[in-house]
């Protein structure tokens, strides 16, 4: 494996480092307009009611026994493996799904808003590599994933974990997860997102995150602070351990996002409406469950619809129709009431051109799109298989400029600038006028990472590149970090709760 360790440095020379780091405030900033709708009224109730179609004739495969019956006692058809809901059940289903709900984090000031204007944005989870610009892409350790979620305790802009940021190899595949779930606890004070295959590891993240916050799971019934990502098997398919975990994060108050995984041309129709139906019909069926198993638990509609590459059948990422879909995706989850959860995703191999532009369409599908989570906000690479240290810094500056985009342009006596007008006249200039010098501190938009020095000055400080500048970033960002407080006894209790799973064996991938 490549050398995990690339911040040595020489003995005679310390580290390079960018000066001040510039960030926003930790919080969301609510979207001030309306979201993009691409479909007319007509559409997406033709999208809609095809979707309630496909569950009343051809209905859903679910593997899982347990959600078959309840389905049945809920008053669907059963047959086999196969569930079918008309579209009264569903109507009915749908309706005791709250609009909003929040999340709790270890620090209060940093719980969380869902719903009406609000948005979330969540670091890079799941990927199987780590990829920075000294030891280039490998499989990650441990250690390596523990910086990594440092940074992301250290960039305000980021509001959640979304899990691990990469799988830690160097750890057991049947225990890893405590410790990553400890390593989110204790090293992050903002929320943090569990993992949901199958029963016992959805357990042990509830009872882990109980004891974080002083209770126990039953106490956490009605204190949503933890969110899973449940993906169907497209094309109509929800396996077994995606629904026990779906139902265990149910039964004890907790947060899923139903999120198909719909790849046109691929996994559901080649055409975009057809992807949305099948998208629509899949997530219905999850946010269904989750309501049969305990009503009014908070739940969320995931779109995650984009197109294959044609030539390869690979997926392709942030492509027009990605945005689309996702913009889509937000009017089919407002019109059944439900919170929207889109994505920040790319398919480029470098944090280059490509990964900026297409995680930009990406965002803007998403963010404009109505998006009250957005997944994989910073740090996805390699369509979703990598976590980069670089892209995790280049995304964090978008994201920050999102943020500023969505606050309100102020348009009063004092901003229409009359008299600093009159008093600069014609000809003149206003750099030295009153009017700017009691506000140019904090007039505009002050970058984490983009250079604005002309092309003269910038090669004289040695035309850093963004790529070169964002690895600077985050070994400084490293360096500065400070582990937040934790109570030593919940600690400890957590340490324990840990090594009594690891003895039991953990909970076994199947």
């Amino acid at each position: 494996m490549t050398d995990p360790t690339p911040r040595k440095r020489s003995a005679t020379r310390g580290p390079r480092t960018m000066g001040a780091l510039h960030q926003s405030p930790f919080g969301q900033v609510p979207r001030p307009y309306p979201p993009t709708e691409v479909l007319s009224a007509d559409h997406v109730m033709a999208i809609h009611t095809s979707a309630l179609r496909v569950l009343a004739e051809i209905g859903m495969a679910v593997l899982e026994p347990r959600a078959r019956a309840l389905f049945a006692q809920a008053g669907a058809e059963v047959s086999g493996d196969t569930v079918r809901l008309d579209a009264d059940l569903v109507g009915s289903l749908l309706a005791t799904v709250p609009r909003t709900f929040g999340l709790e984090a270890r620090n209060p000031a940093r719980s969380l808003r869902f719903g009406r204007a609000d948005c979330v944005f969540a670091s890079v989870g799941g990927p199987a590599y780590v990829m920075d610009n000294d030891g280039g892409r490998r499989t990650g350790s441990f250690a390596e994933m523990q910086d990594y979620l440092k940074l992301i305790q250290s960039l305000n802009v980021i509001h959640q974990s979304g899990g691990n940021p990469f799988e830690p190899m160097d750890l057991p595949a049947d225990t890893r997860y405590l410790d990553c779930f400890h390593a989110q606890i204790r090293l992050l004070d903002k929320n943090w997102q569990t993992e949901t295959l199958g029963q016992a590891r959805t357990l042990d993240g509830i009872e882990m995150a109980a004891i974080s916050l002083g209770t126990t799971p039953e106490g956490l019934r009605d204190r949503p602070c933890l969110l899973g990502i449940i993906n169907t098997n497209s094309p109509l398919q929800l396996d077994i351990p995606m629904a026990e975990g779906l139902m265990t994060m149910a039964e004890f108050g907790q947060v899923v996002v139903i999120t198909p995984f719909t790849l046109a041309g691929a996994m559901s129709p080649v055409t975009l409406a057809g992807a949305l139906v099948m998208q629509h019909a899949e997530a219905m069926v999850g946010i269904a469950l989750t309501q049969i198993v305990r009503k009014g638990v908070p739940v969320m509609y995931g779109g995650f619809t984009s197109n294959v590459d044609m030539r390869s059948g690979a997926p392709a990422f942030g492509t027009p129709e990605y945005t689309k879909a996702a913009q889509a995706s937000g009017q089919l989850a407002r019109l059944i009431g439900v919170p929207f959860r889109s994505s920040n995703v790319n398919a480029a191999n470098e944090v280059d051109a490509q990964a900026a532009y297409e995680s930009q369409m990406s965002l803007w599908g998403a963010m404009m799109g109505g998006a009250h989570l957005i997944e994989h906000a910073a740090g996805w690479l390699h369509g979703g298989l990598t976590a980069s240290f670089e892209k995790l810094i280049v995304d964090a500056e978008m994201l920050q400029m999102m943020q500023e985009y969505f606050k309100p342009l102020v348009v009063d006596e004092a901003t229409l600038a009359f008299d600093a007008i009159r008093e600069v006249g014609s000809g003149g200039h206003f750099f030295g006028s009153d009017h700017t010098m009691s506000r140019y501190e904090q007039a505009f938009y002050t970058p984490l990472l983009s250079n604005w020095d002309n092309h003269t000055t910038w090669l004289g400080k040695g035309g850093i590149k963004t790529r070169e500048r964002a690895n600077l970033v985050w070994k400084q960002l490293l360096t500065e970090y400070e582990q937040p407080p934790l109570d030593p006894a919940i600690d400890e209790a957590l340490g324990a709760f840990v090594s009594k799973r690891k003895e039991e064996g953990g909970a076994p991938m199947n």
